[in-house]
């Protein structure tokens, strides 16, 4: 019996459908509870009671740095995705195209790069950092970020560039066309929804980043969003906690991605499962 006529598919269908709704719901009260007040989130939880309070954002983003922060995480996360694409490109079409025995190994060099954990190397890599000066830089978070994203990227491209037609690189190499410039006049618009695919899914991943940043970042001026959403979550706890503050400062943090996926998220699963048979 197939699997998509049977009851695993069905299983699974309800599976996803409940996982669905039960993110949406929290998603939902994470709103709703950020606009309500303190005491009202406790008395009555799922309740609509005192909604409407916009303070809670201005709370927030006051007392949390969250506007210097806001500038470090939308510089940093949009300069380091643009450039480990940039790097990215060039090497994962080297590796598809090749058919020699070192493209094979460092494809799977890459490929180890994805499943290593940054804990295990964060010590040597404070080390490095701490001997060239940049611990506590977001110079030095800018470079952290772009090595440490470089495996996936080139993997996740590696496969996309793969699956593309080898008989147009043909044509155009047959009108007189070399190497660079059919990459870059032919394959890269070819590859545009792999290319926005790996950006996208790159900013996602660099803006919820918050391990790496708090190793290697102390002064408050140079933290971003996720480590002001720490520190104010530290402060509430020694103050008194107020929730709705709280969680108007996890949706500060949260909404902006939310809304790139919302509008892009198509582009997404389609440069994936593009990129994902030839």
């Amino acid at each position: 019996m197939k699997v998509e006529s049977g009851p695993v598919r069905r299983v699974g269908t309800v599976a996803v459908w409940a996982l669905v709704v039960f993110n949406l719901g929290a998603l939902l009260w994470m709103g709703v509870s950020a606009l309500r007040e303190h005491t009202a989130i406790f008395d009555s939880p799922w309740g609509v009671e005192t909604f409407g309070q916009v303070e809670n954002f201005v709370r927030a983003w006051s007392e949390s740095n969250f506007g210097q922060a806001a500038l470090n995480t939308v510089l940093l996360v949009a300069a380091a995705s643009v450039v480990v694409v940039a790097v990215s490109a060039p090497a994962a079409y080297a590796l598809a195209k090749s058919r020699t025995r070192l493209s094979g190994a460092m494809a799977v060099f890459f490929a180890l790069g994805i499943g290593i954990p940054v804990q295990v190397i964060v010590i040597p890599l404070f080390v490095l950092m701490q001997d060239v000066g940049l611990v506590n830089s977001l110079t030095g978070l800018f470079v952290l970020y772009v090595a440490l994203s470089l495996p996936f990227t080139v993997f996740l491209l590696t496969g996309f560039f793969g699956s593309l037609p080898e008989e147009v690189e043909e044509a155009a190499e047959i009108d007189g066309a070399g190497p660079v410039r059919t990459f870059a006049q032919i394959v890269l618009p070819l590859a545009r929804n792999g290319l926005l695919t790996a950006l996208l899914l790159n900013l996602i991943g660099l803006w919820n980043e918050t391990f790496i940043a708090l190793v290697f970042v102390q002064d408050s001026e140079k933290q971003t969003l996720s480590l002001s959403l720490l520190g104010f979550l530290q402060t509430q706890q020694y103050s008194g906690s107020d929730y709705g503050a709280l969680l108007a400062g996890v949706c500060i943090l949260v909404l902006p991605m939310l809304a790139v996926y919302v509008w892009l998220g198509r582009r997404i699963i389609e440069g994936l499962t593009v990129g994902a048979v030839k």
